[in-house]
């Protein structure tokens, strides 16, 4: 199955509501547009044990695959986390969870002109 897509939400000068959080999904994992500006808050729901999101590198150096950078997530806690740069993550975000209890929400700042 592809990868379950997490919506970003944009950050305006009026403010926004909170985004819906995604369920997290350890089978599928997830995928998210990542325009340099994005990033991710992520809230353990669990009570019991951290849980672990890995934000996957698009490139390869020396032909070798790098290994995602990890962060563990304290039980019941929150974590925001970003920015993406586009040359190391890619415009498309690709997210791995160890379980479900980890909930995912994902927000961008536009870029000012």
């Amino acid at each position: 199955m592809p990868r379950v897509n997490v919506p970003v939400t944009s950050i305006t000068r009026t403010g926004i509501a909170p985004a819906t959080e995604v369920n997290g999904d350890a089978t599928n994992n997830h995928s998210l547009a990542n325009d340099g500006n994005t990033w991710v808050m992520v809230r353990n729901s669990g009570s019991t044990v951290a849980r672990v999101l890995s934000a996957v590198y698009a490139n390869q150096v020396d032909g070798q695959t790098v290994p995602a950078k990890t962060w563990s997530i304290p039980t019941s806690s929150t974590r925001y986390i970003g920015p993406f740069p586009v040359r190391l993550f890619g415009t498309t975000l690709l997210l791995d969870v160890d379980n479900a209890e980890l909930k995912l929400s994902a927000y961008t700042l536009p870029v000012s002109t």
